[in-house]
Protein backbone atom coordinates (compact mmCIF):
# COMPACT_ATOMS: atom_id res chain seq x y z
CA UNK A 1 0.00 0.00 0.00
CA UNK A 2 1.26 3.35 -1.10
CA UNK A 3 0.44 6.19 1.81
CA UNK A 4 1.97 9.58 0.08
CA UNK A 5 5.68 9.03 -0.29
CA UNK A 6 5.39 6.39 2.71
CA UNK A 7 5.31 1.99 1.30
CA UNK A 8 3.43 -0.47 3.61
CA UNK A 9 4.07 -4.33 3.59
CA UNK A 10 2.94 -6.92 5.00
CA UNK A 11 5.48 -9.64 6.16
CA UNK A 12 4.25 -12.67 7.88
CA UNK A 13 5.75 -14.60 10.41
CA UNK A 14 2.91 -17.50 10.18
CA UNK A 15 -0.56 -18.52 11.94
CA UNK A 16 -1.32 -19.66 15.17
CA UNK A 17 -4.90 -20.31 17.38
CA UNK A 18 -6.22 -18.82 20.86
CA UNK A 19 -9.57 -19.33 22.24
CA UNK A 20 -12.06 -17.49 21.05
CA UNK A 21 -13.70 -16.49 24.13
CA UNK A 22 -10.63 -15.15 25.47
CA UNK A 23 -10.00 -12.90 22.27
CA UNK A 24 -13.76 -11.73 22.30
CA UNK A 25 -13.87 -11.34 26.45
CA UNK A 26 -17.96 -10.58 27.75
CA UNK A 27 -19.26 -11.36 23.94
CA UNK A 28 -21.37 -13.86 23.75
CA UNK A 29 -20.02 -16.53 21.49
CA UNK A 30 -23.60 -16.89 19.93
CA UNK A 31 -22.54 -13.20 18.94
CA UNK A 32 -18.92 -13.11 17.94
CA UNK A 33 -18.97 -16.62 16.20
CA UNK A 34 -20.78 -15.16 13.62
CA UNK A 35 -18.20 -12.56 12.63
CA UNK A 36 -15.44 -15.05 13.28
CA UNK A 37 -15.74 -18.65 13.05
CA UNK A 38 -13.90 -21.39 15.47
CA UNK A 39 -13.21 -24.89 15.25
CA UNK A 40 -14.38 -27.67 17.37
CA UNK A 41 -12.20 -26.75 20.21
CA UNK A 42 -13.67 -22.78 20.39
CA UNK A 43 -10.05 -22.29 18.67
CA UNK A 44 -9.57 -19.28 16.38
CA UNK A 45 -7.10 -18.61 13.85
CA UNK A 46 -4.58 -15.69 14.03
CA UNK A 47 -2.26 -14.21 11.69
CA UNK A 48 0.99 -12.59 13.10
CA UNK A 49 1.48 -10.04 10.24
CA UNK A 50 4.14 -7.96 11.24
CA UNK A 51 3.79 -4.52 9.25
CA UNK A 52 6.77 -3.27 6.91
CA UNK A 53 6.85 0.40 6.65
CA UNK A 54 9.63 2.17 3.83
CA UNK A 55 9.41 5.77 4.12
CA UNK A 56 12.30 7.82 1.83
CA UNK A 57 15.08 7.20 4.14
CA UNK A 58 14.17 4.45 6.73
CA UNK A 59 12.69 1.10 6.90
CA UNK A 60 10.72 0.14 10.17
CA UNK A 61 9.03 -2.06 11.11
CA UNK A 62 5.71 -3.20 13.79
CA UNK A 63 5.73 -6.06 15.80
CA UNK A 64 7.53 -8.98 15.13
CA UNK A 65 5.76 -12.45 15.51
CA UNK A 66 7.18 -15.56 17.37
CA UNK A 67 10.11 -15.92 15.54
CA UNK A 68 11.98 -19.40 15.39
CA UNK A 69 13.04 -19.75 19.53
CA UNK A 70 9.65 -21.64 20.58
CA UNK A 71 10.16 -24.94 22.25
CA UNK A 72 8.06 -28.00 21.49
CA UNK A 73 5.59 -27.28 23.99
CA UNK A 74 5.14 -23.59 23.52
CA UNK A 75 4.69 -24.83 19.80
CA UNK A 76 1.61 -27.45 20.51
CA UNK A 77 0.21 -24.65 22.89
CA UNK A 78 0.22 -21.68 20.45
CA UNK A 79 -0.05 -24.01 17.35
CA UNK A 80 2.20 -22.02 15.44
CA UNK A 81 2.28 -22.53 12.10
CA UNK A 82 5.41 -22.06 10.16
CA UNK A 83 6.72 -21.51 6.96
CA UNK A 84 6.82 -18.38 6.92
CA UNK A 85 8.85 -17.13 9.43
CA UNK A 86 9.32 -13.21 10.01
CA UNK A 87 13.16 -13.23 8.23
CA UNK A 88 11.68 -15.53 5.51
CA UNK A 89 9.37 -13.01 4.65
CA UNK A 90 11.72 -9.99 4.62
CA UNK A 91 13.90 -12.21 2.03
CA UNK A 92 11.09 -12.94 -0.33
CA UNK A 93 10.57 -8.66 0.21
CA UNK A 94 13.83 -8.39 -0.85
CA UNK A 95 14.87 -6.35 2.91
CA UNK A 96 17.42 -8.25 5.08
CA UNK A 97 17.01 -7.77 9.37
CA UNK A 98 20.43 -5.48 9.29
CA UNK A 99 18.45 -2.99 7.18
CA UNK A 100 15.54 -2.39 9.82
CA UNK A 101 16.19 1.18 11.34
CA UNK A 102 13.39 0.63 13.84
CA UNK A 103 11.26 -1.63 15.24
CA UNK A 104 8.15 -0.31 16.76
CA UNK A 105 6.28 -2.76 19.52
CA UNK A 106 2.61 -1.82 20.22
CA UNK A 107 3.61 -3.80 23.73
CA UNK A 108 6.07 -6.36 24.70
CA UNK A 109 3.80 -9.73 24.61
CA UNK A 110 5.47 -12.75 23.69
CA UNK A 111 3.26 -13.23 20.51
CA UNK A 112 4.18 -9.15 19.79
CA UNK A 113 7.92 -9.43 20.23
CA UNK A 114 9.75 -13.18 20.43
CA UNK A 115 11.08 -12.89 16.95
CA UNK A 116 13.18 -9.70 17.89
CA UNK A 117 15.70 -12.54 18.93
CA UNK A 118 17.01 -15.75 17.53
CA UNK A 119 19.40 -18.29 18.23
CA UNK A 120 22.50 -18.07 16.03
CA UNK A 121 24.48 -21.80 15.11
CA UNK A 122 25.95 -22.27 18.17
CA UNK A 123 22.90 -21.72 20.31
CA UNK A 124 23.52 -18.24 21.56
CA UNK A 125 20.73 -15.67 21.47
CA UNK A 126 21.35 -12.25 19.27
CA UNK A 127 18.72 -9.70 18.30
CA UNK A 128 17.39 -10.21 15.07
CA UNK A 129 17.54 -7.11 13.64
CA UNK A 130 21.03 -5.49 15.58
CA UNK A 131 21.12 -2.31 13.86
CA UNK A 132 17.92 -1.11 14.64
CA UNK A 133 16.72 0.82 17.78
CA UNK A 134 13.65 -1.31 19.60
CA UNK A 135 10.99 1.57 20.96
CA UNK A 136 8.27 0.65 23.30
CA UNK A 137 6.50 3.04 25.92
CA UNK A 138 9.02 3.22 28.74
CA UNK A 139 5.78 2.15 30.98
CA UNK A 140 5.53 -1.10 28.50
CA UNK A 141 9.90 -1.83 29.08
CA UNK A 142 9.56 -1.09 32.81
CA UNK A 143 6.12 -3.47 33.12
CA UNK A 144 7.89 -5.92 31.16
CA UNK A 145 11.03 -6.02 33.34
CA UNK A 146 9.07 -6.38 36.58
CA UNK A 147 5.76 -7.23 35.35
CA UNK A 148 2.85 -8.21 38.06
CA UNK A 149 1.12 -11.60 39.27
CA UNK A 150 -1.35 -11.10 36.35
CA UNK A 151 1.31 -9.97 33.37
CA UNK A 152 4.39 -11.89 34.38
CA UNK A 153 3.81 -14.87 31.85
CA UNK A 154 3.02 -12.88 28.99
CA UNK A 155 6.43 -11.08 29.35
CA UNK A 156 9.90 -13.48 28.26
CA UNK A 157 12.79 -11.53 29.50
CA UNK A 158 14.62 -13.77 26.55
CA UNK A 159 12.65 -11.44 24.18
CA UNK A 160 14.89 -8.12 25.00
CA UNK A 161 17.86 -9.31 26.79
CA UNK A 162 20.10 -9.38 24.15
CA UNK A 163 18.56 -6.25 22.72
CA UNK A 164 19.10 -4.59 25.70
CA UNK A 165 22.63 -5.15 26.65
CA UNK A 166 23.48 -4.01 22.82
CA UNK A 167 22.09 -0.96 23.71
CA UNK A 168 19.43 -0.81 21.12
CA UNK A 169 16.41 -0.38 23.67
CA UNK A 170 14.88 3.14 22.99
CA UNK A 171 11.77 3.83 25.00
CA UNK A 172 9.71 6.33 24.38
CA UNK A 173 8.08 8.98 26.92
CA UNK A 174 4.64 9.63 25.87
CA UNK A 175 3.90 10.20 21.87
CA UNK A 176 6.99 10.55 19.94
CA UNK A 177 7.56 11.23 16.12
CA UNK A 178 10.04 8.59 15.57
CA UNK A 179 10.42 9.48 11.95
CA UNK A 180 9.09 12.50 9.66
CA UNK A 181 4.97 11.22 8.91
CA UNK A 182 5.68 8.06 11.76
CA UNK A 183 4.54 8.31 15.20
CA UNK A 184 4.12 6.51 18.49
CA UNK A 185 0.74 7.10 20.67
CA UNK A 186 0.39 5.55 24.15
CA UNK A 187 -3.23 3.84 24.35
CA UNK A 188 -3.36 1.81 27.07
CA UNK A 189 -6.00 -0.82 27.67
CA UNK A 190 -4.41 -3.89 27.11
CA UNK A 191 -1.31 -3.01 28.60
CA UNK A 192 -0.25 -0.13 30.64
CA UNK A 193 2.10 0.81 27.86
CA UNK A 194 0.72 -0.24 25.33
CA UNK A 195 1.20 2.06 22.36
CA UNK A 196 -0.31 2.79 18.70
CA UNK A 197 1.72 3.67 15.45
CA UNK A 198 0.06 6.66 13.52
CA UNK A 199 1.50 6.71 9.95
CA UNK A 200 0.63 9.94 7.58
CA UNK A 201 2.21 11.23 4.70
CA UNK A 202 0.56 13.25 2.02
CA UNK A 203 -2.55 13.96 3.44
CA UNK A 204 -2.85 10.09 3.58
CA UNK A 205 -3.20 7.96 7.15
CA UNK A 206 -3.13 4.52 8.40
CA UNK A 207 -2.74 3.48 12.34
CA UNK A 208 -2.09 0.22 13.34
CA UNK A 209 -4.13 -0.46 17.15
CA UNK A 210 -1.96 -3.74 17.93
CA UNK A 211 -4.04 -5.16 20.01
CA UNK A 212 -7.09 -2.81 20.77
CA UNK A 213 -8.20 -3.91 17.15
CA UNK A 214 -6.43 -7.39 16.59
CA UNK A 215 -9.35 -8.10 13.67
CA UNK A 216 -11.66 -6.38 11.99
CA UNK A 217 -14.48 -8.16 13.95
CA UNK A 218 -12.68 -5.84 16.99
CA UNK A 219 -13.98 -2.45 15.31
CA UNK A 220 -16.94 -2.38 18.00
CA UNK A 221 -15.44 -0.35 20.82
CA UNK A 222 -16.93 -2.40 23.33
CA UNK A 223 -15.93 -5.86 22.34
CA UNK A 224 -12.31 -5.99 23.68
CA UNK A 225 -10.28 -9.25 24.47
CA UNK A 226 -10.28 -11.30 27.92
CA UNK A 227 -6.14 -10.61 27.76
CA UNK A 228 -6.64 -6.78 27.93
CA UNK A 229 -5.34 -5.91 31.74
CA UNK A 230 -7.18 -2.24 31.76
CA UNK A 231 -10.22 -3.00 29.85
CA UNK A 232 -11.98 0.29 30.49
CA UNK A 233 -9.19 2.46 29.17
CA UNK A 234 -9.33 -0.24 26.06
CA UNK A 235 -12.83 0.82 24.98
CA UNK A 236 -12.19 4.65 25.85
CA UNK A 237 -9.07 4.49 23.46
CA UNK A 238 -10.75 2.76 21.10
CA UNK A 239 -13.56 4.81 21.21
CA UNK A 240 -11.70 7.74 20.01
CA UNK A 241 -9.33 6.49 17.49
CA UNK A 242 -11.52 3.96 15.58
CA UNK A 243 -14.18 7.10 15.39
CA UNK A 244 -11.74 9.62 14.39
CA UNK A 245 -10.67 7.30 11.92
CA UNK A 246 -13.94 6.33 10.10
CA UNK A 247 -14.67 10.46 10.73
CA UNK A 248 -11.22 11.00 8.14
CA UNK A 249 -10.95 8.23 6.26
CA UNK A 250 -7.80 6.39 7.67
CA UNK A 251 -6.93 3.16 7.13
CA UNK A 252 -6.93 0.49 9.72
CA UNK A 253 -3.96 -2.22 10.08
CA UNK A 254 -4.84 -5.81 11.66
CA UNK A 255 -1.75 -7.76 13.27
CA UNK A 256 -3.76 -10.86 14.27
CA UNK A 257 -6.61 -11.16 11.80
CA UNK A 258 -5.67 -14.10 8.52
CA UNK A 259 -8.23 -12.12 6.48
CA UNK A 260 -7.66 -8.40 6.12
CA UNK A 261 -4.52 -6.93 6.44
CA UNK A 262 -6.35 -3.07 6.49
CA UNK A 263 -9.72 -1.50 5.88
CA UNK A 264 -11.10 1.89 6.06
CA UNK A 265 -14.66 2.11 7.34
CA UNK A 266 -17.29 4.82 7.02
CA UNK A 267 -19.32 6.48 9.78
CA UNK A 268 -22.06 4.02 9.46
CA UNK A 269 -20.01 1.06 9.63
CA UNK A 270 -19.61 0.54 5.79
CA UNK A 271 -16.68 -1.03 4.88
CA UNK A 272 -15.25 1.31 2.04
CA UNK A 273 -11.85 -0.06 0.85
CA UNK A 274 -9.82 -3.27 1.75
CA UNK A 275 -6.60 -5.26 1.42
CA UNK A 276 -7.46 -8.91 2.12
CA UNK A 277 -4.44 -11.43 2.79
CA UNK A 278 -5.64 -13.86 -0.09
CA UNK A 279 -5.59 -11.41 -2.72
CA UNK A 280 -1.79 -9.34 -1.55
CA UNK A 281 -0.47 -13.32 -1.40
CA UNK A 282 -1.85 -14.36 -4.87
CA UNK A 283 -0.28 -10.08 -6.34
CA UNK A 284 3.06 -11.37 -4.67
Amino acid sequence: MQLGKIQLRWVSDGEFKLDGGAMFGVVPKTVWQKRYPCDERNYIRLALNTLLIETPDTKLIVDVGYGTRLTEKQLGLFQLVQPPTLTESLKAAGVAPEEIDYVLYSHLHHDHAAGGTYLDASGELRPTFPNAKHVMQRAEWEEAKAPNVRSAHAYWPENWGVIEAAGLIDPADGEKEIVPGIRVIPTGGHTRGHQAILIESEGQTAMHLGDLLPTHAHLNPLWVMAYDDYPMDSIAAKQRWITKAKAEGWWLTFYHDPEYLAAVWDKDNNLIQSVKAAEAMAIA
